[in-house]
């Protein structure tokens, strides 16, 4: 692999990648396609880390007329720079832009709160107190108390309209406004210890009503989010609004990496042996009917040798969804475990989302996972309502869940050693291992309601969540003449692998029995067939029988 090419790392502004020479997936034909049409108003949701700021940077240098010429040369190398058509071109430089990013207010209270976004926007006004030269007396107030901080809440939700107003005034030409991460200060309102989920609802209504509705200094916005807030809470004002959503197909390739710009990426460096690894661990997302990579885990991955890990899920924790799986019903328990065994679960999916409703309903809770990228769609079924078919996207989202169950698990219990038991298992300790995991469902089952062999499949997918640096962990492969339960692969073929068979007994008394029949099934089903084209040497097989909260191992 060539270590000659600049990894983008956390690298979020267009400028910066572009003179500092870091590797750039060209996206421009994003630019290319609001030239060519555009609604009023466009909100494009996708989840966190996956290049919503730096496309917002990146339309922010192109249509900015501040630094005409020296942003113009950003783009002489790129694909719109490039065109045949050279009214794209002629666009370059044209408008005033207000670029707002809105991702760093996480206040604790309302006060608070506002008082962050005067900070923000005392900095957005700053950028242009030129402007202040050719104002009236009563606008050069508000201008400066704009500076100042010092605006009232009503005068604040105002702001950026009348901004534009001067803007447009002084260069006798309409905006564009780009709001980047708009629903960040109402997920902050939504999680504050109490919550004022209703007192910024109600503001920021105010304030990109106000901004976006018939403001005739405007030319076109583009905003960003994680989630859709659902259009009665938040934009029931505003009849120009175009969602482009996970779910939809337009500007589905805009943010993320492709299936094509990843083989390129890796030719370019050298790792186009590594296509199979990084499909696995990073790809399977599937916005509108395009099959898209986590571009964070992609640069991350290269930047470190491609060596796979989930960097993608240590980025930020999302508090909601952690609160949510704390009230789940059980059927989307039992979902869960279906989705830990690499299968599908249909659901209902929300265009919008009322942060007040989430955790009263599972739909909204399929919904919230499909949007902030844990899930992803396969295909929907549409009629009077639509049922999407959900699946873990990767390897990489998988450990988020198997990590997440474990989590929630500790949160019931004493924090015990589950690494004790990992390690009996591997290690081929028959009698520690069955003690450990007897202990472990002696302090767990009561949790949820078990009895099923998916229940406890499952739980083993969470508990095996320990092995992810070590291990592959794959469930309900083909190996041999059928498929294994779990079976875990180790990276270095030298250490042991392990195969696990699992069944369900209605009595205590047919666990002994029971535990021998899944021991030999391994023999017969010949599971350990896949271990051999890994070429790995040793292998330890566990027939595992549960009923209810009692245990019985067999292995060899």
């Amino acid at each position: 692999m060539s270590l000659m090419v600049n990894m983008p790392v956390g690298v979020d502004d267009y400028k910066k990648l572009i003179e500092e020479n870091y590797y750039f997936v060209d996206k421009t034909r994003f630019i290319m396609s609001l030239i060519d049409g555009h609604s009023d108003v466009t909100l494009i949701t996708r989840p966190r880390r996956f290049g919503k700021t730096l496309t917002m940077s990146m339309l922010y240098y192109f249509f900015s007329n501040e630094d005409k010429a020296s942003n113009r040369a950003l783009f002489k190398d790129s694909y719109i720079g490039n065109a045949d058509d050279k009214r794209y071109m002629q666009e370059q430089g044209k408008y005033p832009v207000i670029f707002l990013s809105l991702k760093d207010i996480e206040a604790g209270n309302f006060d608070d709160m506002t008082q962050q976004f005067s900070i923000v926007l005392s900095e957005l006004y700053g950028r242009f107190r030129f402007l202040r030269d050719n104002l009236a007396e009563d606008e050069i107030a508000f201008f400066d108390k704009a500076l100042n901080k010092s605006l009232s809440n009503v005068e604040l939700q105002f702001s950026l309209k009348t901004l534009s107003k001067y803007l447009s005034n002084y260069y006798q030409e309409k905006v564009v406004i780009l709001i980047d991460e708009y629903d960040a200060p109402i997920q902050h309102a939504y999680d504050a210890q109490e919550t004022y989920y209703k007192e910024a609802i109600r503001f920021f209504k105010s304030l990109l009503g106000t901004t976006l509705k018939t403001n005739e200094y405007m030319k076109f916005s583009v905003m960003t989010g994680v989630l859709r807030i659902a259009k009665e809470s938040i934009f029931s004002d505003l009849n120009n609004l175009d969602v482009c959503s996970v779910m939809e197909k337009k500007y589905s390739d805009v943010m993320g990496f492709t299936d094509e710009e990843v083989k390129k990426l890796l030719s370019d460096v050298g790792a186009s042996d590594k296509y199979d690894e990084i499909k696995e661990w990073y790809d399977g997302y599937i916005f509108g009917n395009t099959a898209i990579y986590n571009p964070w885990s992609v640069i991350r991955y290269v930047s470190n040798g491609c060596e796979t890990k989930p960097y993608w899920i240590n980025t930020s924790a999302n508090s909601i969804i952690k609160n949510m799986m704390q009230n789940l019903s059980s059927r989307r328990q039992d979902d869960l475990q279906t989705l830990l065994m690499g299968k599908e679960v249909s659901s209902l999916i929300h265009d919008g989302v009322i942060y007040e409703d989430i955790e009263k309903s599972d739909d909204e809770f399929f919904s919230m996972l499909l949007t902030t990228g844990y899930l992803t769609q396969d295909n929907y079924e549409s009629g009077y309502r639509e049922f999407y078919n959900l699946k873990i996207p990767n390897k990489e989202v998988g450990s988020v869940y198997r990590n997440e169950i474990l989590d929630r698990m500790r949160n019931q219990r004493e924090v015990r050693t589950e690494a004790n038991l990992v390690r009996y298992m591997i290690e081929g300790d028959v009698l520690k291992f069955e003690e450990a995991l007897s202990d472990f469902v002696l302090n767990y089952v009561s949790f949820f309601d078990a009895g099923t062999e998916g229940f406890y499949h499952g739980m083993m997918l969470g508990l095996l969540a320990v092995l992810n640096a070590d291990y592959v962990t794959e469930s309900n492969k083909e190996s041999g003449y059928g498929r294994f339960d779990l079976a875990l692969f180790p990276n270095n073929c030298n250490n042991s692998g392990v195969v696990l068979e699992f069944k369900n007994a209605e009595d205590e008394s047919e666990l002994e029995n029971m535990a021998k029949e899944a021991l030999a099934q391994i023999d017969t089903k010949a599971y350990i067939t896949e271990f051999k084209k890994r070429t790995v040497k040793e292998i330890k097989k566990y027939g595992i029988a549960f009923c209810g909260k009692k245990v019985r191992v067999i292995g060899e």
